[in-house]
C-alpha cells in the first residue's frame, strides 16, 4: 500500500519523475485483454462477479496483504509445548485473508457450481487471484482439480465434493465435518522417481474394514495444512490412488508426519513440504492398480492452472511495465514514446496475447468437452502443448518487464522480483518440458482423434485468414508422420506456436495475428524488439496497458 503524502522536497534533492503505484484498480474492468477473452470464451456471462473480484484483488489493501504473506513465511510446528506431535504449519494472518478472499470468490469451486462457462470462469478468477498472490493459488488450484478424481468413487464424492466446492475458507485445523469448507492437496512424487510415479515405493496394506494403511515418503506435498490429500501408493494389485485425510474418522490426527518445509525460490507465502506416512489411514479412490488413470483428469486440470498461472505472471509483469514507462521520462521524452521502448513493449505484448488466447481457448474447450468430441480431443492435446510454450516464455517475459523498470524493478519493494522468482515454477509443476514433450508423443500415438482435432483447429482458422495457411500446412506436416523422440521439443514448440496463431486468428484483431505470424512464426530474433518485421505497435501497446 502506497504511503500517504510522502515527502518529496528533501534536504539534498527533490523527488520527481516517479510513477505512482498501480493500485486501487479494478483488474477486471481495466484489462482489455482479460475482458475480451472472457467475452469470446463465454465467461463474460459472469462479468458482474468478475468485476467485483477484480476490484477486490486490485485494492491497495490486498496488495499489502500479499507483501506481508510473502515476507513472513510459514513456520513448521512439529510438536506442541508438551512434546506431543501436532504436524502443523503456522501462517501469517495475511495468508489466511488471501485464502478467504480467493476461496470465497469461487476460485476453487465456481467451475463446479455454475451452469455455464465454468472452466472459463475459473480461468478468469484464477487469473485475477494470481495478480494478488501466487502462493495461495497453489492450494486453490489443487482443490479445484481434485473434483473429477473424487467423483470416481461415489461415496467419497458425496462426502468431499460439497466441501471442496463450498466457496468458503475455514482456517481452523479441525476434522472436516466441523468446518464450513475444505481444501485438498496432492502428494504424488518421491525422491527416487519425481515425474516417474511408477518408481514410487510407498506401500498400502488393506485393512479388514476396507480402509488402507499407508507407509512411505513423499518428496513434495504442497499446502500440507489442507484437509485431505490424494496420493499414490502400491496396493496388492498395483499403483493405486488414495485419499488421505489429516484427521482419521475416529477424530484422531492421522499419522501423516511433516518432515520439513521446502525453502523454495518463489511461492514463499505457501508451505510446501516433505512428508512421511507412518501407518496413515487412507481410503481407496478408484480401483487398485489404476492410480494413474484415476488422477489423469486431475493432472489435466492442474496443467490448465499452470498455463493460467504463467499467463497471469506475463500479463501482470507486462502491465506493470507499460504503467511504469507511461509515467517516467528519460532523455526529454516519456519512456513510452521512445522508439526502442515501444519496439520492446510491442514485442513483449505478442507473448502475452498468445498466452491469454491459449488459456481461454482451453477453458472454452474444457467447458464443451462433455458434449463435443472435437473440444474434448483439443483439450487433451492442447493442454500439454500450451503448457510447454506458455510456461517457458513466462520467465523471459517477466525479465524483460523488469528491465523496462530499470533498477526500480529489481528491488524487493517492487512486485516484479516476486513475480520473477515465481515464474519458473509452472514449467516444472505437473511435468517439466521433456515430460510434456513425451506426453505429446504418447497422445499422438495413442489418440488419433487428438491429432485430427489439432489439424482441424489449424485448418479452420486458416479458412478465415490467408496468412494462417502456412501455419496449418506446417502443423499438418509435423502431425502426418512419426516424430522422433529427440525432435519432440521442436514439434511441441512449433505446434504450440501454430495453435496460438490459429487462436489469435479467431479472437484478436488481424494486426495482432499478423504481428505474431511475422515475429513468432516466421521471425528468428532472440530478444524483444530486435526484429525489423513491421508490426502495428500502437494496437499492441494499447491492448497491453490497463485502462487505469
Amino acid at each position: 500500500m502506497a504511503p500517504r503524502n510522502p515527502r518529496t522536497h528533501l534536504a539534498t534533492h527533490e523527488v520527481t519523475n516517479q510513477p505512482r503505484p498501480l493500485e486501487d484498480v479494478n483488474l477486471y474492468d481495466a484489462d482489455p485483454l482479460l475482458t475480451a477473452a472472457c467475452a469470446w470464451s463465454g465467461a463474460s456471462v459472469h462479468a458482474a462477479r468478475l468485476s467485483d473480484f477484480g476490484a477486490k484483488v486490485g485494492a491497495a489493501e490486498t496488495q499489502a496483504l500479499t507483501q506481508q504473506a510473502n515476507r513472513v513465511t510459514p513456520l513448521f510446528q512439529p510438536y506442541d509445548r508438551y512434546g506431543q506431535r501436532i504436524d502443523e504449519v503456522e501462517f501469517h494472518p495475511a495468508y489466511h485473508a488471501l485464502m478467504a478472499l480467493g476461496l470465497g470468490a469461487g476460485v476453487s469451486g465456481a467451475a463446479w457450481n455454475v451452469s455455464e462457462a465454468g472452466h472459463a470462469l475459473h480461468a478468469a478468477l484464477m487469473f485475477l487471484m494470481g495478480e494478488a498472490d501466487y502462493g495461495v493459488c497453489c492450494p486453490m488450484s489443487m482443490t479445484y482439480a481434485v473434483v473429477p478424481a473424487l467423483r470416481v468413487e461415489p461415496t467419497i464424492a458425496e462426502e468431499w465434493v460439497p466441501r471442496v466446492t463450498a466457496e468458503a475458507y475455514d482456517a481452523r485445523f479441525l476434522p472436516p465435518t466441523e468446518k464450513r469448507g475444505a481444501t485438498m492437496g496432492m502428494a504424488m512424487t518421491e525422491k527416487q522417481g519425481g515425474s516417474d510415479v511408477r518408481a514410487n515405493t510407498s506401500q498400502a496394506s488393506r485393512n479388514a474394514d476396507g480402509s488402507y494403511t499407508l507407509s512411505g515418503h513423499k518428496w513434495f506435498c504442497s499446502a500440507p495444512m489442507s484437509d485431505a490429500f490424494l496420493t499414490l501408493a502400491y496396493a496388492p494389485d498395483g499403483l493405486t490412488c488414495f485419499l488421505v485425510p489429516r484427521w482419521r474418522p475416529d477424530g484422531e490426527r492421522n499419522a501423516m508426519e511433516i518432515q520439513r518445509l521446502k525453502d523454495k525460490l518463489g511461492d514463499k507465502s505457501n508451505a510446501s513440504s516433505e512428508i512421511e506416512y507412518r501407518g496413515a489411514w487412507a481410503t481407496l479412490v478408484g480401483d487398485e492398480g489404476r492410480g494413474v488413470r484415476t488422477i489423469i483428469e486431475m493432472v489435466q486440470l492442474t496443467r490448465f492452472d499452470c498455463v493460467i498461472g504463467a499467463t497471469t505472471q506475463m500479463r501482470q509483469a507486462a502491465a506493470l511495465a507499460a504503467w511504469h514507462v507511461q509515467g517516467r521520462t528519460a532523455f526529454q521524452r516519456k519512456l513510452i514514446d521512445q522508439p526502442l521502448m515501444r519496439a520492446a513493449l510491442a514485442d513483449l505484448a505478442l507473448d502475452v496475447e498468445a498466452a491469454v488466447a491459449l488459456t481461454f481457448r482451453l477453458g472454452q474447450a474444457l467447458d464443451k468437452c462433455a458434449r463435443d468430441p472435437h473440444e474434448a480431443a483439443l483439450a487433451r492435446i492442447g493442454l500439454p502443448i500450451a503448457k510447454y510454450l506458455v510456461t517457458k516464455r513466462a520467465p523471459t517475459v517477466v525479465a524483460e518487464a523488469m528491465e523496462c523498470h530499470g533498477g526500480a524493478g529489481y528491488v524487493e519493494e517492487s512486485p516484479i522480483p516476486r513475480i520473477f522468482r515465481q515464474s519458473p515454477l509452472n514449467a516444472i509443476w505437473e511435468g517439466s518440458g521433456n515430460v510434456i514433450a513425451l506426453d505429446l508423443l504418447r497422445a499422438l500415438g495413442r489418440e488419433p482423434e487428438a491429432r485430427a482435432a489439432l489439424v482441424a483447429e489449424l485448418r479452420d482458422a486458416a479458412s478465415g485468414d490467408a496468412g494462417l495457411h502456412s501455419v496449418a500446412d506446417e502443423g499438418e506436416a509435423i502431425l502426418s508422420g512419426a516424430i522422433p523422440e529427440a525432435h519432440a521439443r521442436h514439434a511441441v514448440e512449433r505446434l504450440a506456436l501454430g495453435l496460438a496463431a490459429a487462436t489469435l486468428g479467431k479472437t484478436a484483431p488481424s494486426s495482432v495475428t499478423g504481428a505474431f505470424l511475422a515475429r513468432r512464426i516466421a521471425g528468428s530474433s532472440l530478444t524483444f524488439g530486435a526484429s525489423t518485421a513491421a508490426i502495428d505497435e500502437k494496437t499492441l501497446i494499447d491492448r497491453l496497458a490497463l485502462r487505469a
